[in-house]
């Protein structure tokens, strides 16, 4: 326990000293120890995990009352406590034995040693603790090698890895997912474990799956949980729709690439682009139609027609079998899948200033994600083909800007009104007012009139004859 935050050592000396008071052992454990052995400590804005044998409300509300801290949080229910401080969340909990029912969600708890607290943890890295008590404050417990699996670079369960799973699924995904934050390995009996175990995941509830989900989504380079996922058999259990991408087909010599490494590419290229989770959702649900969508055609190849319009489609469904949000996250999300092919199709020569009206019309302020998007979907390992996509999409993007600051269609509004309409024309609601609405829209995207108001009155004066009479 060298070179630690001087702010955490006033917690730490602190939190001994409430020990004492209270006649009750205390320890750091799990990630903030980890942390500190692979240097990825930070000063503020930090979680840090205490065990005690004992109360850990009790704990809790003597330091609260040594720090002179007023924010303190009691949960009764499962037992524990959290204490705000200059910044750091400390959270307390009382040592304890827990397990899984074979069929149930929720955990059988009872009070325990100190060992019988780090047998329960997941993974080795993560049973690290330090004493904090008078007789070995500092003292490294490590009974399962964790620190040596730090070195090594290994994800490894304490115990018996099918014990460690049996007892709680959602240990699979969280293997997944400290491999792919820390690029280390999963040790072999742990892996085949997970492979063996993979159904097992059905108990677990969907909110707490997707929010380890969600953390290998952000992950520096997110194709390593992925991978992972499919290997072992989970992302089966949960988003078949993906594996489905998975596969190469061939027909007279002719194949095509395997849309799911090439999705997988898809999303780290955006990854080192943007730390957006859901333009990385975007990444990952681009393609996902395009199964359903192959045929071979002769002369031609493999073609993938209508896979942005089904996959577009398709979000709504499996962002809610996911318990993914539903609202404008969903939507932005639809909305890149079904404009993905969108900017590929401006990158000729004679690309109008019209198709980019609508291209922008379409996509609004997400234009520039979209952008990103399509940059990110260049996946050939033909480094010269790589600079003409790129160069074909500067183009395009410079274009977009030249198109936008003329005609301002980011955040394009119909220049005129129904109830303008309804005065100007004297009449009553009903089919006519839309399609006039439409039409003008259709002539500002087409460059007929200037994106204005008064260019849209006169069009509409111009044109009213046609839609009166036949309304």
């Amino acid at each position: 326990m060298q070179d630690i935050h001087p702010k955490h050592k006033e917690v730490f000396d602190t939190i001994s000293e409430a020990g004492r008071a209270v006649d009750q052992q205390a320890y750091v454990v799990g990630g903030y120890v980890r942390d500190y052995y692979l240097g990825r400590l930070r000063d503020d804005g930090m979680d840090i995990d205490f065990v005690t044998v004992g109360s850990g409300i009790k704990l809790a509300e003597k330091v609260a009352d040594l720090l002179q801290a007023e924010n303190l949080s009691v949960f009764k229910k499962f037992g524990t406590a959290q204490v705000k401080y200059q910044g750091l969340e400390l959270e307390f909990v009382g040592a304890r034995k827990e397990s899984y029912r074979r069929n149930s969600r929720k955990p059988i708890v009872e009070e325990g040693s100190l060992k019988d607290d780090q047998l329960r943890r997941d993974f080795t890295i993560n049973a690290l603790s330090w004493s904090l008590n008078e007789e070995n404050f500092g003292e490294l417990i490590d009974p399962f090698g964790g620190v040596q699996d730090l070195k090594n670079e290994l994800i490894r369960t304490p115990v018996d890895p099918k014990e460690t799973f049996d007892d709680d699924p959602l240990r699979m995904m969280r293997a997944v997912r400290f491999a792919t934050q820390l690029n280390f390995k999963i040790e072999e009996k742990t892996y085949r474990a997970i492979e063996q175990m993979a159904p097992r995941l059905e108990i677990i509830s969907k909110e707490r799956l997707l929010d380890e989900l969600n953390k290998i989504v952000m992950s520096p380079k997110p194709s390593i949980g992925f991978a992972l996922l499919f290997k072992t058999g989970l992302l089966e259990q949960f988003f078949p729709e993906m594996c489905t991408l998975h596969g190469v087909k061939q027909v007279q010599g002719v194949s095509h690439k395997d849309n799911f490494w090439h999705t997988l590419e898809v999303l780290d290229n955006t990854a080192e682009l943007s730390d957006d989770l859901w333009l990385r959702w975007a990444a990952i649900m681009h393609d996902i139609a395009k199964p359903v969508t192959q045929r071979f055609e002769p002369g031609t190849g493999w073609t993938f027609h209508g896979h942005d319009a089904i996959g577009a489609k398709w979000v709504k469904s499996i962002f809610r079998r996911l318990t993914l949000p539903l609202d404008e996250r969903m939507r932005y999300v639809k909305k890149l899948v079904r404009l993905h092919l969108r900017p590929i199709a401006l990158v000729s020569e004679e690309v109008t200033d019209s198709a980019v009206r609508r291209l922008l019309y379409e996509a609004g302020d997400d234009i520039d994600d979209l952008m990103t998007l399509c940059r990110a979907d260049i996946t050939s390992k033909n480094d010269r083909r790589v600079k003409q996509y790129n160069k074909n999409f500067d183009r395009v993007q410079k274009k977009i800007i030249e198109v936008e600051e003329k005609d301002r269609l980011r955040k394009w509004t119909n220049p005129l009104d129904g109830n303008e309409i309804m005065e100007t024309l004297g009449i009553e609601p009903g089919p006519a007012i839309g399609k006039i609405k439409d039409e003008v829209r259709e002539a500002i995207l087409d460059g007929k009139i200037p994106n204005e108001h008064d260019a849209a009155f006169n069009y509409m004066i111009k044109i009213k004859d046609t839609y009166i009479k036949n309304n």
